[in-house]
């Protein structure tokens, strides 16, 4: 069996080589650059599964090359930097980037947050339907509708979802779609509408949004959000860190944004302060 791929775009030699290490370790053949144009050259000829990039380049930053990568591939992307300014992981989330990891980190943290992505369905680069990989739980019968990294979005009326949170991982590909004031979601296609309307949302945002109307009007806790995000089964019962906290924060506002609502007066989502978030009623 061939070995999935990774490409790291780094320009401190200690970081790169420390990657590159820890990726080889998990199973890939790794791929280096020291800068983002010669990353993003790697990324078209090896077409990896995960991509790492460092913030603080020369010639284009990581930003850039975070969306000059998404522009061909549909490669989970890690952002890595030594800054951890809230400005920055919103920057970083919307340029498609799944993850953001500041530094100093641990080998581990990233290697456990890889392999969390990679349990979740991988959206695809092009129009042209393709299998999710392997290591994805639903990958069978699950149709992939995207374009770059987003996950397209369409809409529609009172959610059939499931009434707690822990259900809504359990068959995602056989969940009838769910609906709540104009807004329909698919999970099996990873498709939801608004209206009629097409909206882009990544992989992350969609996600979240699955398992906010899901859950009915149970409150979904921001460290149950980000055990969501790494694949966790079950009530998660690791430490929520300020880094997953402000990543879900950034995430819903964007999803919001995408959405057209605004948090004082919500039409799908409501925040419940100091624990996290649930479906309006």
């Amino acid at each position: 069996m061939d070995e999935d791929v990774a490409v790291v775009i780094e320009d401190g030699e200690d970081i790169r080589e420390l990657l590159a290490q820890v990726l080889t370790q998990g199973g890939f053949a790794v791929h280096t650059a020291a800068d983002g144009a010669t990353g993003v050259d790697l990324v078209r000829e090896h077409d990896p599964i995960v991509v790492t990039i460092d913030v603080n380049m020369p010639g284009i930053d990581g930003f850039e090359t975070a969306r000059q990568v998404r522009a061909v591939s549909s490669a989970y992307i890690v952002m890595i930097t030594a800054r951890g300014d809230e400005i920055d992981t919103l920057v970083g989330l919307q340029t498609g980037a799944d993850d953001y990891i500041v530094k100093p980190f641990r080998p581990r943290e990233l290697r456990a947050r890889i392999e969390a992505m990679m349990r979740r369905p991988r959206v695809l680069a092009s129009t042209h339907p393709s299998p999710p990989h392997p290591s994805a739980p639903h990958a069978s019968g699950a149709r992939q509708q995207a374009t770059g990294e987003v996950a397209v979005v369409r809409g529609s009326a009172p959610s059939p979802g499931a009434d707690s949170a822990a259900s809504w991982s359990e068959g995602d590909a056989e969940h009838a779609p769910l609906e709540h004031r104009g807004l329909r979601l698919e999970p099996g296609a990873r498709v939801v509408e608004l209206e009629g309307a097409e909206v882009e949302l990544t992989r992350s945002e969609f996600d979240i949004l699955r398992m906010l109307l899901g859950s009915g009007r149970r409150v979904v806790s921001k460290m149950q959000l980000a055990g969501m995000l790494r694949g966790e089964r079950g009530e998660p019962d690791h430490y929520l860190s300020e880094h997953d906290a402000r990543a879900i924060e950034v995430h819903v506002a964007n999803l919001r944004r995408k959405l057209g609502e605004s948090p004082s007066e919500p039409r799908w989502i409501e925040t419940v302060r100091g624990v996290g978030y649930r479906r309006t009623a």
